[in-house]
């Protein structure tokens, strides 16, 4: 190994749990040494398990049976003293949990007509300003934010205009919550549009597409003024959008890389390190990678415009760990490099990727 390979991040493999079901989403608890996995099993139930890490094993604390198969979970809207998981279903469901009674949901609404692709949350856990407020998008074509302190309605709704056709939503994320006022949601879709809402101003503030669909949007950090979002798609591709220089008519300045031949299912930005983020493939792969801004982030065009200028990324490691898709993956907010990723093969594993103070 020459000097340069024994100071790269390594991903190793620490734990490997084999489950019965089909894993959609898995979750670090914020504050603890518990992960959650949850998904649907053979008989068409929804699955939350709970389990702790210890040392070099996963102890199963608690499992759930829920009437719909579970797609996906989030813990942005709740406070670290709550730890409350809001889910969305195959029915289209949003329903928020106390893990410690999880008998009947704490908020509960039917909130889309469809199944719930994707859910997130912001305001929580003490990151980003405002209000907490949950994101669901869905098979619908609907968008919508909750705030689990009003009742039945959403306080915003995004679905397509007359005439327009709907497109099955497969992404949502919130950014920009770097004040009381300003946020906004971005959202990817089946056909590879990518929307950005401001809910401050409850309009659509930018849209791109980019010609496949979009499997996993995130932005680097919630809790900023919005500085990158990584969109992902179906046919192996990822973009980075910076997102501090928005031209009139060109958007947000990208790059984009071919990570692999097949899908990428998620990107999740190290917290710890907003440049570098990890990217999980239908082969079963896992991208770690870095962003390097250019030496300018902005420059003027012919018109005295400001546009942005595209940084560039380099990989810095990748590993095989599963011969079916690994859909899910969430790093540790507590202890940096320490992760868990769900693959359809219905493996759990627990990850540690070493290094990562070197780049």
């Amino acid at each position: 190994m020459s000097a340069a390979g024994a100071e790269r991040p390594q991903v190793v493999s620490h734990v490997q749990q084999a489950l019965s079901y089909t894993v959609f989403d898995c979750k670090w608890v914020p504050r603890s040494a518990r992960l959650l996995c949850l998904g649907s099993a053979a008989r068409g139930t929804g699955l939350v398990q709970l389990y702790e890490l210890h040392g070099g094993r996963l102890e199963l604390l608690r499992e759930i049976e829920k009437p719909k198969p579970i797609k996906c979970g989030t813990f942005g809207a709740t406070s670290l003293q709550q730890r409350y998981l809001a889910t969305g279903d195959f029915a289209g469901n949003l329903n928020i949990w106390n893990l410690e009674a999880p008998e009947i949901p704490v908020y509960s609404v039917k909130g889309h007509k469809e199944i719930i692709n994707s859910i997130d949350g912001v305001g929580g856990l003490g990151i980003g300003e405002g209000a907490p407020e949950i994101v669901t998008g869905s098979r619908d074509g609907t968008v919508k934010v909750w705030d689990p302190r009003q009742n039945d309605t959403p306080v915003a709704n995004m679905e397509p205009v007359q005439g327009e056709s709907k497109r099955d939503c497969w992404t949502v994320a919130f950014g920009n919550a770097y004040n009381q006022e300003e946020r906004v949601v971005c959202a990817g879709y089946d056909n590879g549009d990518i929307k950005l809402f401001d809910l401050k101003t409850m309009s659509l503030r930018w849209e791109t597409n980019i010609k496949n669909g979009v499997c996993s949007v995130e932005f680097d950090r919630k809790d900023i003024n919005m500085n990158k979002l990584v969109a992902t798609s179906l046919e192996g591709k990822f973009h980075v959008f910076d997102m501090r220089t928005q031209h009139p008519t060109k958007g947000f300045a990208s790059v984009s890389e071919k990570a692999q031949k097949s899908t990428i299912w998620q990107v999740r930005h190290l917290p710890q390190n907003r440049d570098v983020f990890m990217t999980s493939g239908g082969s079963g792969s896992l991208h770690l990678w870095k962003y390097e801004y250019p030496a300018q982030r902005s420059k003027r065009d012919a018109e005295g415009s400001e546009m942005g200028v595209p940084g560039s990324v380099s990989l810095l490691q990748n590993v095989t760990l599963s011969t079916q898709p690994i859909s899910s993956l969430d790093w540790s907010p507590d202890k940096k490099g320490l992760c868990v990723c769900g693959a359809f093969d219905q493996t759990l594993r627990v990850l540690i990727v070493t290094k990562l103070n070197k780049i």
